[in-house]
């Protein structure tokens, strides 16, 4: 071998053993690296209103975005009076089987997690209320508000209570107190429920909720984490639009609103008609209204009762009741009004004042324009044929027994025949017309 064959050889040895040696440092060195870590983040929704459908769609698709996302927790501010305990199950399952923390806080200062939003509340990994916050009340009641009674109330009642001590006990908090607000409606403010253990953190803001969950151990989808979000960032999710549009829908006040809404303006339209738009505007509210039917728990003998009065309402503007149909209406009206919602299922009710609002405009409303609709059909009409009738026309073509003659009436001159003799000149009463031909008589 020459020479330069043997140096070529060794260079090209050389070479490859330096690049194996530098493979084999760069892969010990990729073996040994650590992966950059994520810094945490929470992600935070609002709830300010009732439990509903909507608010438990919002729940689940957060929970579901969070972890997809890689969420270090999910945030829920809670703000609410209660709400449809079906709702409530709803989303106390979500959250018991989530797989990231949820930590629930019941503010600002002056919120409330009344009766669903109670059970809410315990279902988090972490409750927290801040300063001048109350939770509790949550005991079952019927329609129009009282104590359900009977087998059917006890039942109703174990069976929340025993919801609430299961959520209670799951989470290690207060199963008596618990229990206690929904068999006696017992509300307490934040000092005194986490002396209570009934939450964890009392927290003026949510920098220092995170702050002070931060180190706590808790039980997620049968694991132990440790929570560390002293300086997690937030990230604020709204809800979605059609979230949004149900969350409204859902409220017994504008849904009873837009039914009042609905009736009138169909009314009007028939009483009415080509008037268009508030008959369409009337359709647009009352399909509304039906729709969020299928979420608000609606009492089918308060609806009846609502249809039943506002029908006698109408009549009494067309029939002489001396008043009782009236009466009757208004009565049924207001009745099926405060049973409209069936509060067994909800403690959402339709507001007292707008109830008596709406019973007193719409009965104005229908008897006033049943009032003009009779009016208009009384007053004699002065136009066609029906107009002519009973006026005085001046005879321009003599008109004798059998023998047909003119009369110039209503602007127009006619073909007129007559019992009595009439020389041109003479007034003539209309008696009745047939075809285009008037049978007068002589004015006396």
């Amino acid at each position: 071998m020459s020479a330069r064959l043997r140096f070529v050889f060794v260079v090209a040895a050389f070479a490859i053993a330096t690049a194996a040696f530098a493979s084999r440092g760069i892969l010990a060195a990729d073996a040994t690296a650590k992966p950059v870590a994520t810094p945490p983040w929470v992600e935070l929704i609002t709830i300010d209103g009732s439990i509903n459908p909507a608010t438990a769609s919002y729940i689940e698709d957060s929970l579901a975005s969070a972890n997809a996302d890689g969420a270090s927790a999910l945030v829920i501010e809670l703000d609410t009076p209660g709400g449809l305990l079906n709702s409530a199950e709803k989303i106390v399952k979500a959250i018991l089987a989530a797989s990231i923390p949820v930590i629930v806080y019941v503010a600002p200062s002056g919120a409330s997690a009344a009766s669903a939003g109670t059970f809410i509340t315990e279902a988090a990994n972490v409750a927290a209320m801040a300063p001048g916050t109350t939770i509790g009340a949550a005991h079952p009641v019927e329609e129009g508000g009282g104590d359900i009674k009977g087998t059917m109330g006890e039942k109703v009642e174990n069976f929340t209570a025993t919801f609430a001590r299961t959520i209670a006990q799951q989470r290690g908090r207060n199963e008596d107190w618990v229990e206690q607000a929904v068999r006696h409606s017992i509300a307490i403010g934040e000092r005194e429920a986490l002396a209570k253990n009934v939450i964890d953190i009392v927290a003026p803001d949510l920098r220092s909720l995170l702050t002070q969950a931060t180190g706590r151990k808790v039980q997620v989808a049968g694991h132990t984490v440790t929570l560390a979000l002293a300086d997690a960032t937030v990230r604020r999710v709204r809800m979605t639009p059609g979230q949004q549009l149900l969350n409204v829908l859902s409220d017994p006040n504008i849904v009873y609103l837009l039914l009042m809404g609905g009736l009138i303006g169909l009314y009007f339209e028939f009483a009415h008609p080509g008037v268009i738009f508030p008959g369409v505007a009337g359709a647009i509210c009352l399909l509304l209204a039906l729709a969020s039917f299928q979420v608000l728990p609606v009492n089918l003998t308060g609806l009846l009762l609502i249809f039943l009065g506002v029908g006698m309402l109408i009549s009494e503007a067309f029939v002489t009741s001396y008043g009782i149909l009236g009466l009757g209406g208004v009565t049924a009206f207001v009745i099926g009004s405060l049973f409209f919602i069936d509060t067994s299922k909800t403690d959402l009710a339709v507001n007292r004042d707008i109830i008596y609002g709406a019973a007193t405009a719409l009965t104005v409303i229908i008897l006033g324009i049943g009032y003009i609709v009779a009016r208009e059909r009384r007053t004699r009409s002065t136009t066609g044929a029906e107009g002519i009738v009973g006026e005085v026309g001046e005879v321009r073509e003599a008109i004798a027994p059998g023998t047909p003659g003119k009369v110039f009436v209503h602007g127009e001159i006619w073909r007129a025949v007559s019992a009595d003799a009439l020389s041109p000149g003479a007034r003539a009463r209309v008696k009745s017309i047939n075809g285009l031909e008037l049978q007068v008589q002589k004015l006396a």
